[in-house]
């Protein structure tokens, strides 16, 4: 028996999830038409904020890390959907050469790559890890909890092929984001099936590009169902030839900061909502929760200290940042054993296959959580986000989980809108 959480149902009834409710049957037939048109990625993940009056995404990692995370119980929604992708990316395929990120110290991290092979493997693949780390010159095995162990092995590339010294796989997958390049052992693999490919990686893709995809996507999707988009949407604005050490474009970040916040405020009287409203600064490009920072007032950006300012100069890989994303701060009101939480949706193609909560005892409702210092918590679903429960209350965890399913495979449209641009960009 699986437990109910109790996060899921202390939050406020929301009108958003009992129109999700009322209106499943065109919803679901509007994502079935969508995929139709778009190849979904091979999967992803999306964090969510739930502020009572919202619920929205404000982030879309494509190469996600935390499928130890999730729900054991679910392991055969995995294999299903991973199947499912498969057959739809590479149906011929019987090896599959895994990529990870260069963590190879990270124990998180590799019980993630653990569990993703056992997904992988489970259904009809040979799996094996190939690394791009400079420090892997020979096979070396890395012992995990729970009788699990890795064996990772350095690349060999013969001519337009990727593989290990021993083998030649049909396809790869990619568990690293690219934030350092993409390297020219990757480049130009016409003969395998890359997943995803190489411009779904930080080193071309950016998030002011997919949240405008996003946009388009919840304008078409809110005519559907009569609701405003911006419940479901985080506003959002750009700003480029940043550079925090030096101080260069300080000023323009301040005034578009200002415009962002006037933006919400006048939503926030629309619909009488009492809370403060915040904006949160990201690189443009990035992830791991690295080159963030939240605001409150426009003034907060011109008077930054010397560690502020370090800490936004930087991200992954020790990029420099000169281009952000300002994005409408999105309250959590969803808790875990009373610490802020918010919960993590993860998606294998076009299926939700589960999810978990980021926890994190020493941040607010108005704070970034993916920092040091979370935790995670599954996300106890005793029914799957595309199965609500009309006999349920719209907060009960069938319903409340299928809200959040839907607004992770919004995300996850525009996701693939995004790469569909991008790629064809990639080719002209």
């Amino acid at each position: 028996m699986v437990p109910h959480l109790k996060t899921a149902l202390s939050g406020p009834i929301l009108e958003l999830e009992r129109r999700f409710l009322t209106q499943s049957a065109p919803i679901e037939q509007w994502f079935r038409a969508a995929w139709l048109e778009q190849a979904p990625p091979f999967y992803a993940s999306c964090d969510l904020r739930n502020a009572g009056f919202k619920l929205a995404p404000v982030d879309t990692n494509l190469f996600p890390g935390g499928f130890n995370n999730l729900n054991p119980a679910f392991l055969p929604l995995c294999v299903q959907a991973t199947m499912s992708a498969v057959e739809k990316f590479c149906p011929a395929a019987c090896k599959l050469l895994l990529i990870p990120e260069n963590h190879t110290r990270n124990g998180f991290y590799l019980q993630n790559l653990a569990q993703l092979a056992v997904i992988l493997r489970q259904t009809g693949l040979e799996v094996r890890f190939g690394s791009l780390s400079p420090e892997v010159t020979a096979p070396v095995s890395i012992e995990l909890p729970y009788g699990q162990s890795l064996r990772l092995e350095p690349l060999l590339r013969r001519g337009n092929r990727l593989g290990l010294a021993d083998y030649n796989p049909c396809a790869i997958l990619l568990n690293n984001d690219l934030s350092a390049g993409v390297p020219p052992i990757l480049q130009g693999l016409d003969e395998q099936t890359l997943l995803p490919p190489l411009h779904a990686g930080w080193a071309t893709r950016r998030k002011t590009r997919h949240f405008a995809a996003y946009d388009e996507v919840t304008r078409e999707f809110a005519d559907l169902i009569n609701i405003d988009p911006w419940c479901i949407t985080p506003c959002f604005s750009a700003c480029d030839q940043i550079h925090f050490q030096t101080r260069q474009g300080e000023e323009i970040l301040a005034e578009r900061v200002d415009e962002l916040l006037s933006r919400i405020r006048a939503k926030y009287r629309e619909y009488d909502i009492d809370e403060r409203p915040y904006v949160v600064i990201k690189a443009d490009a990035g992830t791991y929760g690295m080159g963030v920072m939240t605001v409150r007032d426009a003034r907060e950006v011109t008077r930054m200290n010397r560690r502020q300012r370090n800490k936004m100069s930087v991200v992954k890989e020790g990029l420099a940042v000169s281009e952000v994303i300002l994005q409408e701060g999105v309250h959590t009101f969803e808790t875990v054993r009373d610490a802020v939480a918010e919960p993590v949706v993860y998606m294998i193609g076009r299926y939700v296959v589960g999810g978990f909560y980021r926890v994190h005892t020493a941040r607010g409702k108005d704070e970034n959580l993916n920092a040091p210092g979370m935790s995670f918590a599954p996300l106890a679903f005793e029914t799957g986000c595309n199965l609500p429960d009309q006999c349920e209350t719209p907060d009960a965890p069938p319903n409340r989980f299928y809200a959040y399913g839907v607004v992770g495979r919004l995300a996850c449209l525009a996701a693939a809108k995004e790469l569909s641009l991008a790629g064809g960009e990639a080719l002209s």
